[in-house]
């Protein structure tokens, strides 16, 4: 992965460190109860800041050794978390998986649109990938809003996909934009301000 940072107009998008710990804790202690319904991970919260730290060096790590690309929303000021997302390598070479969350408080406010969309424009035209997916329950409206607004295609139905240990199967809906479409797309999203730079703060044009 060529990008370590993103800007938009409201936002700084790129990896966590451990020293995002106490910040990201308390964005996702105080949503919790929003994200437990669709994120198997959110069922392991709340944990300890020594945890959290543990975590974040892990991220970091995969992201250098370009194993998975997890990032971190946050203000401009980078001073809050907004949320979190990824491009995440779990199905082909040349393919990624987009994941998002947000902070329950800004829920609403096109954060994650806005996050998203930059994601992508950088996933296609810096990193070079052929090929992105989400992947929701048909049930989080929220999320599949997003798909929505940013073009996506609604390639499949997998029922009763398993998610978590101990959990229920449940449905889960395949969306996905491939380079071509996004290449002839005239979706106003993707023609925001939007600013990559490399792991030594270097503007990356595209």
């Amino acid at each position: 992965m060529k990008t370590y940072r993103i800007e938009t107009e409201r936002l700084v998008i790129r990896p966590w460190g451990p020293e995002d710990a106490i910040m990201l804790k308390e964005a996702v202690d105080s949503s919790l109860e929003e994200l437990r319904p669709w994120l198997p991970w959110a069922e392991g919260e709340p944990t300890t800041i020594e945890e959290r730290i543990a975590l974040l060096r892990s991220f970091r790590a995969q992201y250098d050794r370009d194993e998975n690309h997890i990032l971190g929303i946050l203000d401009r000021r980078e001073g809050q978390v907004l949320g979190g997302s990824g491009l995440h390598p779990r199905h082909g070479p040349n393919e990624r998986e987009i994941g998002y969350w947000v902070r329950s408080e800004v829920a609403g406010q096109g954060i994650i649109t806005e996050a998203v969309a930059a994601i992508i424009r950088v996933a296609f035209e810096v990193e070079g990938y052929d090929r992105l997916e989400i992947r929701c329950d048909p049930l989080n409206h929220a999320s599949r809003r997003i798909a929505e607004k940013l073009g996506f295609n609604h390639d499949a139905l997998l029922p009763r996909r398993y998610l978590a240990v101990g959990k229920e199967p449940r449905d889960t809906e395949v969306w996905s934009l491939d380079q071509q479409a996004y290449r002839t797309s005239e979706n106003a999203l993707f023609r925001n301000r939007v600013e990559a730079f490399d792991g030594a703060g270097r503007s990356i044009p595209f």
